[in-house]
């Protein structure tokens, strides 16, 4: 066999290999193989069972959170996560202004292991509730796996949360996307539904207080019907 031809056929090959792996990483950084969101309804949130995370829980449903002054709902991902904490933590720097408008700020998290929760609450200064069954993180319930840590979108937010001074750890479930609603009074509905998209998509301050904004008192958004 010719040594040329052989040399030429391994450097195919190689070209090949690097030309799909380009195109992978290509792909990988569109929204090509994301997974598709379905938007939650009134009535599908209205219906969720939470419990409280005292000694002696309490389960009631979601729509007492935001019944009668709306609310502001976070869907952690996962505690311990250091671009939660940093998005919790921009969520918290909105509180003053939230309670000025009488607005509640909450989180909702999929599983309490061991110290994660409590040591979440540094940067979440809301109350947290426990959904076990994990539909805040639905209707149709998306995950970012191992694909994530290609996509250069989640290594500028890894070092945007780093230079911001946020820290965590690995502990718990970190793959099912989590995001932020801001659900008004009674029945008026959803006013904002963020929905994660890869890992460290943060919602925008700015529009969850636009939407803030917009919720009625129960009394107010009773009579404008």
């Amino acid at each position: 066999m010719d040594p040329s031809f052989f040399t030429m056929g391994m450097w195919s090959i190689g070209a090949g290999a690097l030309g799909a792996a380009a195109l992978a990483l290509l792909l990988a950084n569109t929204d090509v193989f994301l997974s598709k969101s379905q938007k939650a309804t009134l009535e599908y949130l209205e219906d969720i069972d939470l419990k409280t995370l005292e000694k002696e829980p309490r389960t009631f449903k979601a729509k007492e959170l935001w019944e009668k002054n709306g609310a502001v709902i976070m869907a952690v991902r996962r505690p311990g996560c250091f671009l939660c904490r940093e998005e919790a933590a921009d969520l918290s720097s909105l509180k003053p202004k939230l309670d000025e408008l009488g607005v509640p700020l909450y989180a909702v998290v999929k599983e309490q292991i061991r110290t994660e929760v409590q040591d979440f609450q540094p940067y979440f200064k809301g109350e947290i509730f426990l959904d076990e069954k994990k539909r805040f993180y639905g209707p149709q319930r998306r995950k970012m796996m191992f694909m994530g840590f290609v996509r250069l979108g989640v290594w500028y937010n890894f070092f945007r949360a780093r230079n911001g001074g946020f820290s965590g750890n690995l502990e718990g479930e970190g793959f099912i996307l989590g995001g932020v609603f801001v659900v008004g009074s009674g029945k008026q509905g959803i006013l904002l539904e963020h929905r994660e998209k890869e890992f460290g998509d943060k919602v925008n301050p700015v529009s969850v207080l636009e939407a803030a904004r917009k919720i009625q008192p129960q009394t107010s958004a009773a009579k404008s019907k």
